[in-house]
């Protein structure tokens, strides 16, 4: 138990960035849209949040930064992608070379800077629960507000009439619109929603769980990401599973190393990536047999009012 405790709460700490970019996805993916930018959101948010704290020694402000960041660069890809209806796939990829782009140009002066971000504040009584206490309530506060964004986002999605109408706008635009519900604007709110909670994952590298700015620091968090929401069915409370169990894997692999083994470090550091591709396969056949649900129906499909009819 002394040896798994260290590692399960390594596995929260490690997968809350990309929690917090899979849940942005997932809005995203729900409305219909596509946005494989993740990646480079995650680093202009890794990158805005640090540089305002660096500033001003506030980190909430650098989390709001990224948040707004992140809002704008989505914007672009909303406006692509559902105002002109350009290939969602070419533009998400674009977003993540300028993002990967930007974010070392713009920090390669600051690599090996440091901020006092977000220090750990173990909850009362909570806390000292035998093993889910240090486990899940002995962290800083990002974590904690990922699960009240879990839980929110759960009963936001299923359980009321705006994410019903986000719901029926990832199956089906046209009979959005003939409702009398605006169907672009409802994927543009969560396009840039999204947007603003992979940033704010971006965030929480810089900010919570190194403290520091280094060029590409996500690598690749961004990716697994996406992968995420499809193992999780576009579901945020399975997201929830997938992200600690890749947070888990690369945990294990930095302790691994620590120990000195002789396993060679690079195969070491492909784990979370191997279990990545992995997953997706599984995935994949699942999907050939019909056994996969929940993804959107028109999910990349671009759509444009004067269609209907």
């Amino acid at each position: 138990m002394d040896v798994i405790v260290p590692i399960l709460t390594a596995a929260v700490r490690s997968g809350t960035p990309i929690l917090y970019a899979t849940l942005g996805e997932i809005l995203t993916e729900r409305s219909g849209v596509l946005n494989l930018g993740i990646e480079g959101l995650m680093l202009m948010g890794a990158f805005s949040g640090f540089i305002v704290t660096h500033t001003t020694g506030n980190p909430w402000l650098g989390v709001a930064a990224a948040f707004i960041v992140g809002v704008a660069v989505a914007t672009i890809h909303a406006f692509l992608c559902v105002t002109i209806g350009a290939n969602q796939v070419v533009s998400g990829l674009a977003i993540t070379m300028f993002g990967t782009g930007a974010s070392s140009l713009l920090g390669r002066g600051m690599i090996g800077e440091t901020v006092g971000g977000f220090a750990r504040i173990p909850l009362p009584f909570l806390s000292k629960i035998p093993v889910l206490g240090p486990v899940l309530f002995d962290h800083d506060p990002l974590v904690y507000f990922s699960y009240i964004l879990v839980a929110f986002l759960t009963w936001f999605i299923f359980y009321t009439r705006p994410g019903l109408n986000l719901r029926a706008v990832g199956e089906s635009p046209k009979v959005v619109d003939a409702m009398g519900l605006n169907s672009a604007r409802l994927r543009y709110f969560y396009t840039l929603a999204g947007g603003g909670l992979a940033s704010v994952g971006g965030a929480y590298m810089s900010l919570a769980y190194t403290k520091m700015w280094g060029d590409g620091m996500t690598a690749g968090r961004g990716w697994i990401a996406i992968a995420l929401v499809i193992f999780a069915i576009w579901h945020p409370a399975r997201a929830v599973l997938g992200a600690y169990l890749f947070g888990g894997v690369g945990a294990m692999q930095l302790r691994i190393q620590a120990a000195g083994t002789s396993f060679p470090a690079p195969l070491l550091m492909m784990m979370p990536y191997l279990l990545t591709i992995i997953v997706l396969v599984i995935i994949s056949i699942q999907k050939g047999r019909g056994i996969l649900l929940g993804s959107p129906g028109s999910l990349g499909v671009p759509y444009s009012r004067e269609e209907r009819g």
